[in-house]
């Protein structure tokens, strides 16, 4: 009888062992249906026995229960993040498991554009399949007070770049990156600023860098179209910029500004006022606010489009270099039967 015993014991023992070197090897093998990259979603509040049953429902996951008894014995189940996760070829389920405690979650990229206004942005944001929406309506003085800038007008508050967030991220969150971003890259430049400058303030000095933004297509421009706006404000010329009339225009602008646009006064009209308009007039890059506040120091004072179509400028110190350069450049449209802005 004794015998009998021991043996019913030790056959126990050699069956439970080897059921645990099969739950070992299904935990270590790979995942089915892992032939290509897939995508795994936990979503917010989500536990992992329910996400256990919608992989098992989709094909992906063979032991469910198993997965989730495991995930609980090492401390994991309450652990996983929300997001979206790559899930390699040959990924394990304890691969899997260790993947969604981590919070390596898939990244998408957004990018807002140098030169693009506030609204712009806050649209191409909105639009992203990704992003949840937390408000409505145009940026206001409520938004900026949410991002922490009450007193602040929204245009040209956010850094131009691309930024890379997990699905889900809400539009306050996309825009809370921008504007933290300019606030870190405009303190930076203006403690490296030139002396003597016409401008007292960072956020002049964002004014002055939305209009260089805007004002040239060629990068290594900008510091040059800086030192003349520069010079201009220094001098007490206006800096009779066409960007700025076409952003005070809003709507009303079609494409081509005629002489009573110059003549119609408006804040940001910097033919008809002096000194910088009241707002930057767009997202200003890196690039454009170094050139705000490290100008190229030259004795110019006027520039106008070369009109070959490649954004650059030819440059002048006195008023009839500047009118001989306009000349060719009307010369230039006439022949390809453009129709031109005005200069400086």
């Amino acid at each position: 009888m004794r015998k009998l015993i021991y043996a019913l014991l030790l056959l126990t023992l050699l069956l439970a062992g080897a059921g645990a070197l099969a739950v070992l090897s299904w935990y270590r093998a790979p995942l089915p249906a892992s032939a290509g990259p897939a995508v795994v979603e936990v979503k917010p509040g989500e536990g992992l026995a329910t996400l256990a049953r919608r992989l098992a429902a989709e094909g992906r996951l063979d032991r469910p229960r198993l997965w989730v008894l495991l995930g609980r014995l090492e401390g994991k189940a309450s652990r996983i993040r929300a997001g979206e996760y790559a899930v390699p070829p040959g990924t394990t389920p304890a691969g899997l498991l260790d993947l969604l405690v981590e919070g390596r979650v898939i990244l998408h990229p957004i990018t807002l554009v140098e030169g693009w206004t506030f609204v712009q942005a806050l649209e191409t944001i909105r639009a992203n399949p990704v992003i949840r929406r937390t408000f409505v309506g145009p940026p206001d003085a409520t938004l900026m007070a949410r991002l922490g800038a009450p007193d602040v007008h929204f245009e040209g508050q956010l850094f131009p770049d691309t930024y890379l967030v997990p699905r889900g991220t809400t539009d306050l969150e996309v825009l809370e990156l921008a504007h933290r971003r300019l606030q870190r890259e405009l303190a930076a430049a203006w403690e490296k600023r030139a002396p003597n400058l016409p401008i007292e303030t960072p956020y002049e000095a964002l004014i002055l860098a939305s209009i260089i933004e805007k004002e040239t297509g060629a990068p290594d421009e900008r510091p040059r179209i800086a030192g003349v706006f520069v010079n201009r404000l220094q001098r007490g010329m206006r800096l009779e910029t066409d960007p700025t009339v076409i952003y005070g225009l809003g709507g009303a602008y079609d494409g081509n500004i005629r002489r009573r646009d110059l003549r119609s006064d408006t804040p940001y009209n910097t033919y008809t006022r002096d000194g910088l308009p009241p707002t930057p007039i767009a997202l200003a890059s890196g690039a454009a606010i170094e050139a705000a506040v490290r100008p190229l120091e030259t004795d110019e004072l006027f520039f106008v489009a070369t009109g070959s179509g490649d954004g650059r400028h030819v440059f002048s110190r006195t008023y009839a270099e500047h009118s001989a350069a306009v000349q060719r450049y009307l010369a230039r449209l006439r022949s390809s039967g453009a129709s031109g802005g005005t200069t400086r």
